[in-house]
């Protein structure tokens, strides 16, 4: 910061230089008095005269109100009515001798520096000097004062004159301030006092000429006045005080911590008269340092311990007022000791206390300013790499488009992915695969150039933005460029690894903007992948996206709360006799206008959404509602619904499902639950709950697509299952290939051990029904057998006839086979039994 101009030696220096001048004019203007006096004598009235003018003089200098500015202390007295006084009634040279005696008692009586006693004697012989002069040079006063008052008026202005141009620079020059600053501070009351004062002299001098003896009763006169004039510029310094504070504080109501501060030294030393405002703050994040006076601020940085001189350095802690915590200090610095009054120290107290309330708020809105940033910051950079993310490049790449419409130059997006990376996470740990994913960002970042735009997208896929490409073919290139920065191994931890990966690239504008550009090239890149090249552009004959299904997907909500899904029904059925034991619900979407929707462009969409309970509802209800209807035709068939695995995450499903059972009047064991094995159902625990609920409500489980999933004998370890149903690929090809009967052979051999019910799907040929028959294969579902159909279709096909309801025709006789007890009693009353499922899953 700037230094204190002038600095301290240097008004020190220009102090005393002054004091000097006025001390030898004063002792000048002294030894001409003292030589004319000597020379012309005095008589005896005269002396008296002289004795009484100056004790008249020591009194009205005693009489003063003192004021501090700064370290030094200043007395307003009423010296100058008894020094026009002196010069009216005396000879010029007796009238000096008078002034130059009385101020010197006067200033004897308090222990004043010397150089402070010299400027005060001097500056009061050469006021009475000048008064006496102008009177002279003005032809005296031997009329009566009133009538008179031009003379007397000149000769005291002209004092005052020569009294303001003496004292306003050395006040200046010891506080620091400004002589313009001096001369208007306080300038109506010193005006006004200054009348005041002249009319005392003149009334005095008044009374003195028709009455000298009343001479005695002038000090009495003086004092009262003075004691006015005392309370008057004590109320006006106490109103000052408080006005100064007021705004003090008010300039202090900003929110950046160094206008907070510099703002308060400034107004600190204007306020206490300070030479010097020392504010240390100690908060966390924010310690800090200034110093400085009322016209500039010399130091603001990190505190430097500088040590404080308690005599002359009035501390004050900055603390808090709710919470106590210390916030910091403040400090008075003045040149010598000085004592604050009453109504300072209060006034002190005041301004601390706004000061610490001030120095807090700009605390919280730095760090708030700080978080704020620090918010925005992260809103578009990626946390791990520090590249910015996607929505910096969604903003980014839009501008780049907008720009570049109907301009020259071409804007392309590159995407790239790391292969393998899932093996570094696997076998090293997340913490090498960060340290790979950090090498790669600053390799592509220091390789891409100021025009790119590197991001990280997420996980461990990155992607470029290339802006002013002259041509788009070099947006190829320069995707292989970068990717050519990636050929040398990433040191993990001491251990060397290669990396590689694919990129996709597209050029716009496309209709679309930002996101079909990303799509574009996330299509690329994954045509890269498939194709073992390292780089591909965007063709549109490699895009594949079925937007149709995104299109089923908003239509859905709608379907789910409009009960467009309805059910159709395949039966299962008894290999050997050829008679339905169970139905399998499916679901179907028939829309109103286009008519049956392929299951499987919706049956994943539910997946995904928040549709999934509505839907198993409503599955669940049509299913039930068939299941009561062919029961009350005789036929006690169980309907098998298919639960997706999500379901199972949901601790309301044993509820649905006991409501939807007694809103139909059904049964636990009229409904088979079909699961398929997932790594859902085979490890959270949540699972194991709601499952143990339905096997209590008395429903059977079912696996579904046995040996397709994840952990299969690990899933029979922990589901109370009661049948497995062969997936339709292994009997498909079982008559052909081994591995595949070795699986179905397997499956059977599982489900006689553990005593359940084995179900082969995809039942299409006689033969396949033979060679499970020989396997030791009981029931099966395929188009051998029958097609899903609708409810009516089955009501109808269990009232064809009064015999049992035969699907196929049994493979031996029925009166040449002993029929062993079934797995799961058929249930039947008239009619053979069965079993029904679906829900979630979708069978073609």
């Amino acid at each position: 910061m700037a230094s204190q101009t002038p600095a301290p030696q240097q008004a020190d220096r220009q102090l005393k230089l002054l004091v000097r001048i006025v001390a030898l004019i004063a002792g000048a203007v002294v030894l001409v008095a003292a030589g004319t006096a000597t020379s012309s004598g005095i008589d005896a009235g005269t002396a008296l005269q002289a004795v009484a003018l100056t004790a008249l003089i020591t009194f009205a200098s005693l009489t003063s109100v003192r004021v501090r500015v700064g370290s030094n202390n200043l007395d307003v007295t009423w010296a100058d009515s008894a020094l026009l006084i002196a010069a009216v009634l005396l000879p010029p040279q007796w009238a000096v001798l008078c002034a130059a005696i009385g101020v010197g008692i006067e200033k004897s009586t308090r222990k004043l520096p010397p150089i402070k006693f010299v400027f005060g004697v001097a500056k009061g012989t050469v006021d009475c000097a000048v008064a006496a002069v102008t009177l002279a040079l003005l032809g005296g006063t031997t009329q009566p004062p009133l009538e008179h008052l031009g003379p007397l008026a000149l000769a005291y202005l002209a004092a005052l004159i020569t009294d303001e141009m003496a004292i306003i620079p050395v006040i200046a020059l010891a506080t620091g301030t400004s002589m313009r600053d001096r001369f208007l501070a306080d300038l109506d009351l010193r005006l006004g006092s200054a009348f005041v004062r002249f009319a005392v002299a003149v009334l005095a001098l008044a009374v003195l000429a028709a009455e000298p003896q009343l001479l005695i009763g002038i000090p009495a006169i003086v004092f009262s006045l003075h004691l006015t004039y005392r309370g008057r510029l004590r109320a006006r310094a106490e109103r000052l005080a408080w006005q100064q504070l007021a705004e003090a504080t008010d300039a202090m109501n900003v929110v950046q911590m160094e206008t907070v501060l510099q703002t308060a030294v400034r107004n600190g030393a204007r306020l206490f008269s300070a030479d010097r405002v020392e504010i240390e703050v100690c908060l966390d994040g924010a310690q800090q340092s200034v110093r400085g006076t009322q016209s500039s601020i010399t130091y603001h940085g990190e505190p430097d311990q500088r040590p404080v001189d308690e005599a002359t350095t009035a501390v004050v802690a900055l603390i808090g007022d709710n919470d106590g915590e210390r916030v910091g200090e403040l400090r008075l610095c003045f040149q010598v000791p000085v004592a604050l009054s009453e109504r300072e120290q209060f006034t002190l107290r005041a301004f601390a206390g706004a000061l610490c309330t001030a120095i807090r708020n700009a605390a919280s809105y730095a760090q708030l300013e700080q978080m704020a940033g620090q918010h925005q910051h992260d809103a578009t950079h990626d946390l791990l790499t520090g590249l910015p993310n996607r929505r910096r490049l969604q903003l980014d790449t839009e501008d780049a488009l907008d720009r570049k419409r109907g301009g020259r130059g071409v804007t392309a997006l590159l995407v790239l992915d790391l292969n393998h990376f899932k093996d570094v996470n696997d076998a090293l740990g997340h913490g090498a695969g960060d340290q790979v994913l950090i090498a790669v960002a600053q390799r592509l970042s220091a390789a891409a150039g100021d025009e790119a735009l590197v991001t990280r997208l997420g996980g461990d896929e990155f992607a470029v933005l290339l802006r002013n490409l002259p041509a788009p073919a070099l947006a190829l290139y320069q995707a292989e460029h970068l990717l050519s920065t990636l050929h040398e191994p990433v040191d993990v931890d001491g251990m060397p690894l290669v990396v590689s990966a694919s990129a996709g690239v597209a050029t716009g504008p496309c209709e679309g903007g930002f996101v079909e550009l990303l799509r574009r090239a996330d299509i690329a890149m994954y045509q890269a992948k498939r194709t073992g090249c390292s780089v591909a552009a965007y063709a549109p004959d490699n895009d594949t996206a079925d937007r149709g299904r995104l299109v089923v997907g908003g239509m859905l909500p709608r379907a789910v709360a409009q009960k467009e899904f309805i059910l159709q029904f395949q039966p299962i059925v008894d290999l050997a006799s050829g008679e339905p034991i169970s139905a399998e619900a499916l679901a179907r979407w028939q829309h109103p206008d286009k008519g049956m929707v392929d299951p499987r462009s919706f049956l994943g969409s539910i997946e995904r959404s928040g549709l999934l309970t509505a839907f198993t509802d409503a599955v669940l209800d049509q299913a039930l509602a068939g299941a009561a209807r062919w029961r009350a035709l005789g036929c006690r068939w169980p309907v098998a619904v298919n639960i997706s695995p999500r379901s199972l995450l949901d601790r309301r499903l044993p509820a649905l499902v006991t409501r939807r059972l007694d809103d139909h009047g059904l049964p636990g064991d009229a409904l088979v639950l079909e699961l398929t094995e997932s790594h859902t159902v085979s490890q959270l625990d949540i699972v194991d709950k709601v499952l143990a609920e339905l096997a209590e409500l008395g429903c059977m489980i079912a696996l579904d697509d046995f040996g397709t999933g994840y952990s299969s004998l690990s899933v029979l370890s922990r589901v109370p299952a009661k049948e497995l149903k062969i997936d339709r690929s292994f009997v498909t090809q079982m008559e052909n290939t081994p591995s595949a009967a070795a699986v179905v052979r397997s499956h059977l051999e599982l489900g006689r051990h553990l005593d359940l019910l084995v179900v082969a799907e995809g039942v299409e040929r006689d033969s396949q029904r033979h060679m499970l028959w020989d396997l030791g294969c009981t029931a099966g579902q395929g188009h051998l057998f029958a097609k899903p159909m609708p409810i009516e279709e089955v009501l109808a096909l269990i009232t064809a006839d009064d015999g049992p309801v035969r699907l196929a025709p049994p493979l031996h006789d029925p009166a040449a086979v002993v029929r062993m007890p079934a797995k799961r009693a058929p249930g039947r009353i008239s009619r053979a039994t069965g079993t029904t499922g679906a829900n979630g899953g979708e069978r073609v």
